[in-house]
């Protein structure tokens, strides 16, 4: 795991970092689903721009959501954080729901 994520060494104290990258991603995530599944749906269609406006905010919240994950992920690796393995198989799960997320975003683009 440590080569997939390039980590070379180990850095005891970056454990509060850690803690704040995965605060942060878990909170892009939060605001991308707020988005995504109660703005998006409740206010653009009353604007009517859910049309060529919705999809592509996904997209970027979606890719905003991913690149905050690895960063948390890589983090807890470079800490040697105890529950590591944990986070790790925590945030597989988030990555294969923004997977999904943005397949549905792409294809409502009209793209597939």
């Amino acid at each position: 795991m440590r080569r997939l994520l390039r980590v070379d060494g180990l850095d005891r104290s970056a454990s509060a970092g850690a803690h704040r990258a995965f605060r942060t991603s878990v909170l892009v995530s939060a605001v991308r689903c707020l988005i995504t599944y109660l703005a998006i749906p409740v206010l653009f269609p009353l604007l009517s721009l859910s049309g060529w406006v919705a999809a592509p905010v996904g997209i970027v919240l979606c890719v905003i959501a991913v690149v905050n994950g690895v960063v948390s992920v890589r983090r807890f690796w470079v800490a040697d954080h105890p529950r590591r393995w944990m986070y790790t198989a925590f945030m597989g799960v988030v990555f294969v729901i923004l997977a999904v997320a943005m397949v549905a975003e792409i294809h409502r683009m009209g793209v597939m």
